[in-house]
């Protein structure tokens, strides 16, 4: 028998669509305080999962390389009895996964055949993630209706004081100084359509240093040849590259002045901790579906390589109209 205790929420994604998850997970969380919850998700985002201390149990070979490792997984999803699983991921993989429980289906919020609270309707996929998932949780009868576009926005408050570690800033943490520009110039594995030309970012930086910001890249490891360019433009650049963990992202991005980042997971991250500025996206990413619902605005263009500095300064507005100017 299923144990009415025990709810399993699937989400496996890129780190982006893993943020915006962030407010889903609080409803779930809100909607089941006594029970034990367990994410089924990959190994890069267990930290930050536990971070937010929003779950009992973390799971991390939700993607199962091999013969071996899926039946290990099926033989465990199959023992927890699950009362209720929430498959936040609703992909071909994850819909599959409630196969594993047959004859004795928990209840099921997600898009499988034959799911308990199922979300159907060609309408869904035309949905920001945000409204999308906030109506999977609707139809599940634990969230609110929302009109298109008024889904709210996670809250990063408990990363961005896990950030700080006991310091005032996160600043202090790393030893940069305000006011500063964050720049995130990275993009997702494979997504070179989806990065604007380093050589753009560094006439940026230039630009801003020049405007009294202090210039502070960030990023994982594989940013770092793209922060040592940028530093060659601006030798006092702060490079924290690699330096960082998630929960330092949204510290990070909440105390910015400003921030212009590549459409990447960490610039999700510090839009939602409240970074101002910019995500610049091509004709790769569609902001109606993805884009940040935040202090961050989106720019975008079909063809990146076209971007010029001047309009990224002119799209900024305020934000980048320099350091003296705002005293």
């Amino acid at each position: 028998m299923a144990r009415p205790d025990r709810i399993l929420v699937i989400k496996f994604s890129a780190l982006g669509d893993f943020v915006q998850a962030f407010g889903p997970f609080a409803v779930i969380r809100a909607a089941h305080p006594g029970a034990e919850i367990t994410l089924l998700t990959t190994a890069p985002y267990a930290e930050l999962a536990r971070a937010s201390g929003l779950f009992d149990r973390i799971e991390t070979d939700g993607r199962p390389k091999g013969l071996a490792a899926t039946i290990a997984l099926f033989r465990r999803l199959r023992r927890a009895r699950y009362a209720r699983v929430y498959d936040l991921q609703t992909s071909s993989r994850s819909k599959g996964y409630r196969a594993f429980f047959f004859p004795r289906f928990p209840e099921w919020s997600g898009i499988s055949p034959g799911a308990s609270h199922r979300q159907v309707g060609p309408e869904r996929d035309r949905m920001h993630n945000l409204d999308r998932q906030a109506d999977q949780l609707r139809i599940a009868g634990i969230g609110p209706a929302y009109a298109p576009g008024e889904a709210p926005p996670p809250d990063l408050s408990w990363a961005i004081e896990a950030a700080r570690a006991g310091h005032g800033t996160t600043a202090e943490r790393f030893g940069i100084t305000a006011p500063y520009a964050l720049l995130v110039p990275g993009v997702s594995a494979g997504g070179a359509v989806k990065l604007w030309p380093t050589a753009a970012f560094a006439a940026l930086a230039r630009r801003l240093a020049d405007r009294g910001f202090n210039i502070v890249v960030a990023g994982g490891p594989s940013e770092a040849a793209l922060a040592r360019i940028i530093a060659e433009a601006v030798p006092s650049a702060s490079d924290l590259t690699g330096k960082t963990s998630m929960v330092d992202l949204a510290g990070i991005g909440a105390e910015a002045a400003l921030c212009v980042t590549g459409d990447t997971g960490p610039g999700h991250m510090a839009a939602y901790a409240g970074a101002p500025g910019l995500m610049l996206m091509s004709r790769a990413s569609d902001p109606s579906h993805c884009g940040p619902r935040t202090a961050m605005r989106t720019l975008r263009v079909d063809d990146l390589n076209t971007l010029t500095p001047e309009r990224v300064l002119e799209a900024l507005g305020d934000l980048a109209a320099g350091v003296g100017a705002r005293i």
